[in-house]
């Protein structure tokens, strides 16, 4: 299979201060892979990594061909305004950007695929409706239904299901489970290990450094997650920052 992804002794952090330690590894197209870890773990670092939000201290991150904008990205739900203006639709529509430009027109085409994507998340009616109305997985919905549009290669979940309700749940995980049918591949950070079980056949278990990498019921044991949860708490927030020209 082709490589999406490739991590190369990859170090990322804030400050020089790492926050994910020296991991490497491979990320093959259309994997569908869940990141767990304890909080503190580095899940949201590594996602950042991935998509350019912040440059690794030492290493680097292979896309091996894959450009930005075919890379979609979900934060968590703490990091999106909910008070800026914006209704439903437009805010769905904000995934045509890539193809329509930040100012380009919406022709009848794009205008169709919107509404499409709307109700594939079950919120058509709601196209008018402020986002600062919406409940927790109402919103969810509709950044999930901004994703379809945005057609990407690389999907990137960070805590997609965090306070949502239990039918929000399923059905955005069926949205998963259709990208990954059409060869998508996606990454997701997740906390519910049972839902991690029933949905993603690979997991990557980070610590700030992997603990393990492969099949989810062999890096879901007790064993790895007691060591997960041990080296978390164990990590020295005082530890030495990294060298500056470090790479």
């Amino acid at each position: 299979m082709t490589t999406q992804l490739r991590f190369r002794n990859l170090t990322l952090g804030y400050d020089r201060h790492p926050a994910v330690h020296h991991l490497d590894g491979a990320v093959e197209a259309g994997a569908l892979v869940a990141v767990v870890g304890p909080n503190g773990a580095g899940k949201s670092t590594l996602f950042k990594g991935i998509i350019g939000l912040i440059t690794p201290l030492a290493g680097r991150v292979e896309l091996n061909g894959l450009k930005r904008h075919e890379i979609a990205y979900l934060p968590q739900v703490a990091d999106i305004d909910r008070s800026f203006p914006i209704g439903v639709y437009d805010m769905v529509a904000m995934g045509l950007w890539h193809a329509t430009g930040l100012f380009g027109g919406i022709n009848a085409k794009a205008r169709r695929r919107i509404h499409e994507a709307i109700a594939a998340v079950g919120l058509t009616g709601f196209e008018d409706r402020p986002i600062e109305t919406l409940s927790g997985g109402q919103m969810q919905r509709v950044l999930f239904a901004r994703l379809l549009l945005q057609d990407a290669r690389l999907i990137v979940l960070d805590e997609p299901f965090n306070a949502v309700d239990a039918k929000t749940i399923t059905d955005l995980c069926a949205l998963v489970q259709r990208w990954h049918g059409e060869q998508r591949t996606v990454l997701a950070a997740l906390h519910d290990l049972d839902l991690v079980r029933a949905n993603f056949p690979q997991a990557l278990l980070l610590a700030r450094t992997p603990v393990a990498w492969g099949a989810t019921r062999d890096v879901l044991t007790p064993e790895n997650l007691l060591r997960a949860r041990q080296m978390c708490e164990a990590f020295d927030t005082r530890a030495e920052a990294c060298r500056a020209d470090a790479a």
